[in-house]
């Protein structure tokens, strides 16, 4: 389809039928970023109150913390980030215990049932509307205008989330025709199936590329052990998601593509949060999303400090996400956008608490603490590293012909070194890594709970190197 049609016809015509205020929400946004740092503060002010004058009309879970806290919230009411301090974090478990009790089913547009992919054993089922719809495909919008990606240009999309992929009847394949997209599926990561993504990609010619860090990283280096070429004239930007863009991968993806690599950052509960510019800082949706980063004790960290990421979502108005405590660990900055933007900006995104390796005497390791060793050894073409307890990780190895003996002794030296003497490694050796549930191949997973550790190591610094 003409780009021009897609942009000016389709898209927007598609997102009226189904009742998505998607473009005004585009326009609003250009707009509303050239804002100065105060003025978009006051915009979210403002969008908060008539977020929580919802929540206390229709929502008694919130209802009731809203009285207890004596929040005003009446018309000439003037909320300061001070205000939403007063109300309770709000934990998965609360989301999980008392969902029934947050949603507003009769909002305008209806409600929608969804659900998180469920990594720490237990998922979370929630609701969202209209406005949170539009939230997300807007924000996105608004980013891909930041690389010279517009709608209606061909993207790809590298993606693995079954809810898009069961649908392929005929109107899904005519709607990704129509909007000029094209879907490879993540879940099947194969040699073969590679070899033809990248063939594919070479007749589509896409100015985006867009999927999971981990698979598209797993996709450039395949594209580079074959000599195959996809460094593609009409590619402005490889956008990945779901999870850390490791220095590492951006380094190959940007190699193999010859393209800059940018990060977005976002959760199916709270949605689109933040993408990296092409100053290269992660910017917020400032618009959309209230940001706080929290230490263990429940207060602001300070610039520079690791905190969790506890956010409002100011477009959820079915099923309000208010002081959520995503778990997701940032780093604090005050920075200013170096854009000019008012827009917020996140020091860095250091991954999800399932991200974190926790040592014996507490102390947090980022995930690259441990990629560094098995990715140092020749023998290993692939890996996965879990840990089950602080003494115990498993380490899930794909060989390729350099393996031996004494690579299974270099890894095991590598961690103990990194965990402590008395960790125990459990070397797996497999044909194959299967991806998770939600297409992703994520190299460590840890089941340790980060609380203890987090009291002594929150403000620790990330590993350096490569």
């Amino acid at each position: 389809m003409h780009p021009f049609l897609t942009k000016n016809i389709i898209h927007p015509l598609h997102e009226r039928l189904m009742h998505r205020p998607t473009f005004p929400y585009v326009a609003q946004l250009e707009q509303s970023q050239w804002l100065s740092r105060e003025g978009v503060e006051r915009l979210q002010m403002d969008k908060l109150k008539a977020l929580l004058q919802i929540a206390a009309a229709h929502c008694p879970w919130h209802a009731r913390h809203i009285r207890e806290a004596g929040l005003e919230l009446n018309d000439n009411a003037v909320l300061s980030l001070e205000d939403l301090r007063r109300l309770p974090a709000m934990s998965k478990h609360d989301a999980i215990e008392h969902g029934d009790d947050m949603v507003w089913r009769d909002v305008p547009g209806g409600v929608f049932k969804y659900n998180t992919g469920g990594s720490s054993g237990r998922p979370l089922i929630f609701y969202f509307g209209r406005w949170r719809q539009a939230s997300d495909a807007a924000g996105r919008i608004r980013a891909r205008r930041w690389w010279g990606v517009d709608v209606g240009d061909r993207e790809i999309y590298l993606w693995g989330a079954p809810v898009e992929l069961n649908k392929t009847d005929r109107i899904k394949q005519l709607r990704d025709r129509l909007f000029n997209q094209l879907v490879l599926n993540a879940f099947e990561m194969s040699p073969q199936h590679m070899d033809d993504y990248i063939e594919a990609i070479r007749a589509f010619r896409p100015k985006c590329i867009y999927g999971y860090a981990s698979s598209i990283a797993l996709l450039a280096a395949h594209a580079q052990a074959r000599g195959a070429d996809l460094r593609l004239p009409t590619l402005k930007v490889v956008c990945t998601t779901g999870e850390p863009l490791y220095e590492h991968q951006r380094e190959l993806i940007q190699t193999v593509f010859g393209v800059p690599a940018a990060n977005e950052f976002g959760s199916r509960d709270i949605g689109f949060t933040a993408h990296e510019s092409p100053q290269g800082q992660m910017l917020l949706m400032s618009e959309s999303i209230i940001l706080e980063v929290l230490g263990p004790d429940g207060q602001p960290v300070a610039p520079g400090e690791l905190g969790e990421a506890v956010m409002t979502g100011l477009c959820s108005q079915a099923q309000p996400f208010i002081r959520y405590r995503s778990g997701d660990m940032v780093r604090q900055t005050d920075e200013a956008c170096r854009g000019g933007r008012g827009l917020h900006v996140i020091g860095e995104v250091m991954g999800r608490t399932t991200d974190f390796i926790v040592r014996a005497d507490g102390t947090i390791m980022h995930a690259l603490a441990v990629i560094y060793v098995p990715r140092a050894v020749e023998g290993v073409e692939e890996f996965k590293l879990i840990q089950h307890a602080v003494d115990r990780i498993e380490i899930q190895v794909v060989q390729n012909p350099r393996w031996t003996a004494a690579s299974a002794a270099e890894i095991e030296q590598g961690i103990k070194a990194r965990l402590g003497a008395d960790v125990r490694v459990e070397l797996r050796l497999l044909d194959e890594i299967p991806p998770e549930a939600s297409g992703k191949h994520r190299y460590v997973v840890s089941h340790v709970g980060l609380d203890e550790g987090l009291r002594s190591a929150a403000t620790a610094d990330s590993p350096q190197g490569s």
